[in-house]
């Protein structure tokens, strides 16, 4: 049990605020009702006397309390409820399908709770989903040679402005060309720490970030620009292993991840990158050293930067970097994650 003073002043302002950044950070128990909760449950808060914070479920439990049923604190923060489950299933039973309201009924599903439940879980509708893998299916056929209309056909949009307009809303621009075009997919993975959003190409991934991290909008918009690229929802193979390698790492099974990888930056960024791959695991270092083993005593700020800019979240460890002070100093998912990585990391057998 955390027994901090300042801690528990911490985790109580976070839970209050239904804080995301602080999921699998902390779990508090609430003497009133004897229920264990995550700090981003709906529930009511407790007053902060009726609070115990805990570090891990198992501790928790162990002090005897009981899963919360709202928030289901033993499972990944934003695991999917089974009607969202049905509904993500017939779609990729059959990714070409145009749904409307109607087609609710068959899955015994109301279209309100569809919306409803999809737009908290993806931030998005379900048709809007839909569409958009209607739209990625759409793409390929382009890419692969197909001609706009036939594409557009395909998606189910009997005008041309209509399949441009909800093209681009979703994707970007619509290429009016079949060489020259790229196409990325995104898939959301749920960790112990909280959502993270993947993006990938055909062969290697090219950004993993916790979907709460600032800027991550911005960040989405750069690489989509630079590589002229729009982006599908679609779990690809390398995907699915960064996902398996992630539940790995999160259960302090894993000390190098493999799945292969793709730098979108500078020459100078890229080489700070490939050093931040070399602190091993369980180890931190400071902006100040990082520099210098790099060849540049005196870039500290610009190494600092470099390491603000990586896209590879926990792959390119750039937690592992601290003030020469042994402050934690800044991380773009969060200092509470930050701390938590490098304590789990120390645990992690070599």
């Amino acid at each position: 049990m955390i027994t901090n003073e300042r801690d528990i002043d911490k985790y109580y302002d976070m839970l209050v605020e239904k804080n995301s950044n602080y999921e699998g950070v902390f779990f508090v128990g609430v003497k009133t009702t004897g229920i264990l909760c995550r700090p981003t449950c709906p529930a009511k808060k407790p007053l902060k006397a009726n609070c115990e914070f805990f570090s891990t479920a198992k501790e928790a439990l162990l002090a005897s309390y009981r899963p919360c049923k709202r928030c289901e604190p033993l499972s990944n923060p934003t695991k999917m409820s089974p009607a969202v489950k049905l509904l993500v299933d017939a779609i990729e039973k059959n990714p070409e399908k145009k749904w409307t309201d109607k087609d609710f009924d068959g899955l015994s599903i109301s279209a309100n709770t569809a919306r409803r439940q999809f737009q908290k879980q993806f931030g998005m509708t379900f048709i809007e989903y839909a569409r958009s893998r209607r739209l990625g299916l759409a793409f390929k056929h382009i890419r692969n040679g197909d001609s706009i209309i036939n594409a557009q056909i395909d998606s189910g949009y009997e005008s041309g402005n209509g399949f441009r307009d909800a093209f681009s809303k979703t994707m970007g621009d619509v290429p009016h060309k079949t060489n020259g075009i790229t196409i990325l997919y995104s898939a959301w993975l749920e960790t112990k720490l909280g959502s993270m959003l993947a993006i990938s190409d055909d062969d290697h991934l090219l950004l993993l970030e916790f979907v709460d991290r600032k800027g991550l909008e911005m960040e989405i918009k750069k690489l989509r620009t630079r590589l002229k690229a729009a982006i599908s929802p679609e779990k690809t193979d390398v995907i699915r292993q960064v996902e398996a390698e992630l539940e790995l790492y999160f259960d302090g099974e894993l000390v190098d991840f493999k799945t292969p990888i793709r730098y979108i930056g500078s020459e100078f960024q890229q080489g700070v990158w490939d050093e931040l791959r070399r602190i091993p695991i369980g180890e931190t270092i400071s902006y100040k050293i990082l520099a210098e083993k790099l060849g540049k005593p005196t870039a500290s700020r610009a190494v600092a930067r470099a390491n603000g800019a990586n896209q590879l979240s926990l792959i390119v460890p750039c937690h592992r970097v601290i003030n020469s002070n042994g402050e934690l100093g800044g991380y773009g998912g969060g200092l509470a994650r930050k701390e938590w990585l490098i304590k789990h990391e120390k645990m992690v057998p070599k």
